[in-house]
This record gives structure tokens, sequence and C-alpha cells, in this order.
């Protein structure tokens, strides 16, 4: 995303470009969104929770294996005032029944990664023409493509729901990309910097912080992300970094990524951990972990870009995205809360606090949609309300949805990607188009209105 002027006033009804061609508007404006979640862990229920909130929403259906997330959705649904969903449970594929609701206008998927992208295609299959999806769209290069295609087979929306690129910060950045107060954009920066040793270990009862069990043993997070650790080395959450970014650069939209490759640093965090945790002779301490401390992703894109991004979660720090986003006139960088433009900020060859530039080129989205209780309730600070916000809304207009499914597509496929390049020696990889080529047509449409 990028343009030079900030276009606020851009109808909706013409705002969704895409391969994939909108649907006409609602006859009925006034009808609710019936929603199904697939999945409703401690993510899942987040994302319930804000669908519950809403007076334009109906969540009909809800989905999970776990009968203690269950119990904790419906305790949520209760204290709502709302009716209660039907529940679909039992086994690993009790979804399928819920995807043969013949009402649900949109899902949301909010399940363990491996799982994805076989429910977003089972979803289309069953003829929903919204889908929403956490991180990540699937594990391989060919989920990847599978989705896309039959997105377009279908005609369908896939949205992933990645919130980082409606944090305040961002979105004011993005304003100021498109108002050219940077110049042209040269060189961007972004990453995963969290630590996450106490998410992908605990005692099998407490999330967060509270032992060094994972697999079977483990309870949310745990009991499935710390695999992914155990047998893959690659940048393996890739979108909260780079989603922001490849906004404020067009990707997919007049631009593109080239090319890629990715460096892993030796692994010794989740050990030392778990010895530090749980003493040397405790059965993980004998696991063996693939994933690199720290994994360095660089890419090349088609418009002369470059974009440095780090995955950072197996050692102790604090949390960072790391974002910087420069060009010829000037920068910010997010981890000093700084800005700089030549020949305008304060002094020369020096930092301006990022605070006046930021609240100079606040974006209308925070304008208009920004409250105490958005903050408190809607969770990471607001973004997640934006991110559910712009689904709903795309499903209420029936016109494509703020984030597609190329960008799912282009921002996920950078994981296996990057564990190609590294299995290779870090060589250089051509990045796919998945777009087949409608990149060099179609625009940029994201966050140009106070609407979604």
């Amino acid at each position: 995303m990028k343009r030079r002027a900030f276009v606020k006033n851009t109808t909706l009804a013409t705002a969704g470009f895409s391969i994939i061609p909108s649907i006409k508007l609602m006859a009925n404006d006034d009808k609710k969104v019936k929603i199904a979640s697939i999945g409703v862990g401690l993510r899942g229920q987040a994302h319930l929770d804000n669908l519950l909130r809403r007076n334009d929403v109906d969540v009909i259906a809800i989905c999970d294996i776990d009968e203690r997330m269950l119990g904790m959705a419906t305790d949520i649904i209760r204290k709502s005032g709302k009716t209660m969903p039907q529940i679909f449970k039992g086994d690993p594929f009790a979804y399928k029944k819920l995807l043969e609701l013949k009402n649900i206008d949109a899902v949301i998927i909010a399940t363990p990664w491996e799982w994805h992208t076989q429910m977003i295609m089972d979803s289309l299959q069953a003829g929903i023409k919204y889908v929403g999806t956490e991180v990540v769209l699937g594990i391989t290069l060919d989920d990847h493509w599978k989705v896309v295609h039959e997105a377009e087979k279908q005609k369908a929306n896939v949205m992933m729901l990645e919130n980082a690129c409606y944090f305040r910060d961002v979105l004011a950045v993005l304003n100021m990309v498109r108002q050219n107060v940077f110049g042209e954009i040269i060189h961007l920066q972004a990453g995963y910097q969290h630590d996450l040793r106490g998410v992908k270990f605990n005692n099998g009862v407490e999330p967060y912080d509270s032992g060094v069990e994972f697999g079977e043993k483990g309870f949310s997070e745990a009991r499935w992300r710390t695999n992914h650790s155990v047998h893959r080395n690659g940048d393996l959450y890739p979108t909260h970094g780079v989603g922001p970014v490849a906004t404020m650069i067009d990707i997919n939209r007049g631009n593109r990524f080239l090319s890629l490759n990715s460096f892993a640093t030796k692994t010794r965090g989740l050990h030392e951990y778990v010895v530090k945790k749980g003493g040397e002779n405790h059965a993980n301490a004998r696991v063996k972990f693939k994933l690199g401390d720290i994994v360095t992703t660089q890419l090349n894109c088609a418009n002369g870009e470059t974009i440095l991004l780090q995955h950072d979660t197996n050692l102790p720090r604090p949390y960072s995205l790391g974002y910087r986003v420069q060009g010829t006139k000037g920068l910010w960088m997010q981890v000093n809360h700084s800005i700089y433009i030549e020949d305008k900020s304060t002094k020369h060859h020096e930092w301006d606090d990022e605070k006046t530039w930021l609240e100079k080129y606040d974006h209308p989205l925070w304008k208009r949609w920004h409250n105490k209780e958005t903050d408190s309730a809607a969770g990471h600070g607001g973004i997640d309300f934006f991110v559910i916000h712009g689904f709903i809304e795309a499903i209420k207009r029936r016109v494509a949805t703020p984030l597609d499914v190329y960008d799912a597509a282009a921002w996920s496929a950078i994981t296996p990607l990057s564990e190609t390049s590294i299995e290779l020696g870090n060589e250089t990889v051509d990045f796919p188009d998945f777009t087949s080529g409608q990149w060099m047509y179609r625009k940029n449409t994201f966050a140009l209105t106070d609407e979604f």
C-alpha cells in the first residue's frame, strides 16, 4: 500500500479492487451477519468476545475439541447475554458438521496452524464466501496455492486476521507514506521479536510461564505450537512484521516480492529454558530443537525496495516488532520511538520524538473508532477490534475484505520459503506470484477511509 495522497473519501462500493469480484450489496442492510467460529481456544475466545460485543453479528455456532476451552467460551457467551450458539465437538473433524449449516455468512478459524489449510478449503467448498483465518495460511508452499486457487474458483474471500496492520502507529506511518512525508520508500524492517518461552512451555494447566511441558502434556499453545520449534527451522511467524510494511509498498497491488534468503543462528534458548526451569534431568532437556534462536530473512521487491525480517522467540527479550520505514526524505524507527525528516525535523541529524508526528498524521480509522472502552475490551490495545471490524463490514457490504487471499498467501509463504532457503545453505529462492500477474493492475485500497 502506498499512495502519495491519502484518499479519504474514496467510496466503499468501488474500493474492493480484487481478482475476486465483489458481490452486490445486501438488500437488507439491517440483516445481522451470522458467524461460526471454528476453534475457541484462547485466541478464538478473543475473537468471540469481540463478535459478541457487536450488535450486527449473531454467533450461531462454535466448535472445539477441548472441553475446557469450550467451557471458557460458553462462559463468555453467557456473560454477554447473547443466545447460546450450536456447539460442535467430539473429534477433530466435528467442524465439518458445523459447515453443513445452511445459514452461515462467514467462519472464523482460530486453530493450530497445521489445520488452517484444510479448514479453509472445507469452508470454501461448503459454499461459504467469507473466511477469516488466524495466522498462518498453511504449512507448505503447496498449501498456499491450494487456498488461492480454491478462493478464486469459489469467488470467495479469505482474510488473514492480521491485527498488526491496525496498530495506531503503523496506520499513522502508512498515512505519512501516502502523503510522501518519507519520500520514496527504499528499505523496511520488521519482525516477530517476542520471548515465547513461557508460551511454548507450561505446566499443562496454566497457559503461560508455568512449567516446561509441551505436546500432549502441555496446555493451549504449548500443546501444538512448540512442536514446530522441534521440527522446523525458518521464520515461523512472519506476518506480524511483514504485513504492515507490505501495505506501505503496495505488495500485490503494483509491487510484489521477487525473492528471499534466510539465515538461522544456532539453537540454544529453548533447551536452556527447560534446564533452568525443569532441571537437566527433565525429559524435555533431551529434546533436540531445530528452530534457530534468531532467523533473519531478506526480501527483494519488484519496485526496488528491500525488507529485513527477524524471527526471535527463543531468547529473553522485551517485546518488539522492530518496524523501520525509510525513504529518500527520512525514516521512522519504532524501537526508539523516533522519526527523522530531513529539513523538517527539529535539529539536523537528530531524532524527533515520534509522538508529534504520529499525532499529526493519526489515521482516520483511529480518529473515528478509538475510545477507552475499545482499547480495554478489544484486546492488544484495540487492534483486535479493527481487524474484526474490517472483516464484518466487508461481509455486510458484500465487498472484498480489506486484506485478501493474495495478501495472506504472500505474507504467510515466507515461512516455507525461508525453510527452503536455510535448508539449501541460505540460497536465494524465487518468490511465487500468487496473483498470476495481476499485481501489475490491482490498486491498493487498504484503510483508505475511516469506514473499515
